[in-house]
């Protein structure tokens, strides 16, 4: 769905992006997952958003409220938010201490722990904050989240490294340049081929390091893919 692309801007207000942010989701989502957005994020996870997400990042891209996931029982059960980008997938949870949690029996907890485990076995990583921290101590969860994801930045950079040199500077190219670009002024730039710039740069669309622009049915310009726009290219 764009990965939330249409609330990204920190020049809008909090109240307007989280606005968006849901309907972009809503319309795009069916099922138990729309179901669940049509009745509003509860307050916890309202509040992580003000509190953490948007004064950390100043956007929601790449982040899916009530993401569906498959549990082990082969039952539908939803993430808080799901923070997807590159090959990475992030669980966010927020714990609280209201009525759910006091009145939980002690097979709902065992539940509750297989799911946990369940999403690390299918290669999630799980983040779980309580409220009070959310309310009380929102820059420690801001910094544990920027701290995975700048972990996970350098998994992704020596990614990088794997390519060719000249896929490399195209990448570097894309990044670096604020409008598409074209294999012939590629070429120019690297001292290649139009061809061998055309080449490199519809593999590199393949393994998603760029996304091209489409011009009818043609793609005669690329742009670097938005999953790698938080890369230190």
């Amino acid at each position: 769905m764009g990965r939330g692309s249409a609330t990204v801007g920190s020049k809008i207000d909090f109240a307007t992006a989280y606005k968006r942010f849901v309907e972009a989701h809503m319309r795009e989502a069916d099922g138990g997952r729309q179901g669940r957005l049509l009745e509003g994020l509860g307050h916890a996870e309202y509040r992580f958003l003000e509190n953490v997400w948007w004064p950390a990042f100043g956007d929601f891209t790449d982040l899916y409220p009530q993401y569906e996931i498959r549990d082990f029982r082969d039952g539908k059960r939803y993430i808080d938010f799901a923070f997807i980008r590159d090959r990475h997938r992030i669980a966010i949870e927020i714990d609280g201490k209201g009525p759910h949690w006091r009145e939980i029996t002690k097979q709902q907890f065992s539940d509750h722990l297989h799911r946990q485990n369940h999403l690390v076995i299918d290669g999630w990583l799980v983040l779980r904050f309580a409220y009070s921290d959310i309310e009380e101590r929102p820059r420690v969860c801001q910094q544990t989240i920027q701290q995975l994801l700048g972990r996970l930045s350098g998994q992704s950079t020596r990614v990088l490294q794997r390519l060719s040199l000249v896929e490399r500077e195209l990448v570097r190219l894309a990044a670096r340049t604020s409008t598409p670009v074209t294999p012939r002024w590629a070429a120019r730039q690297l001292n290649i081929t139009p061809a061998t710039a055309a080449r490199h740069m519809r593999r590199l669309m393949e393994n998603h390091w760029l996304e091209p622009v489409r011009e009818g049915v043609r793609i005669r310009r690329y742009r670097l893919h938005s999953s790698r726009s938080h890369l230190p290219i």
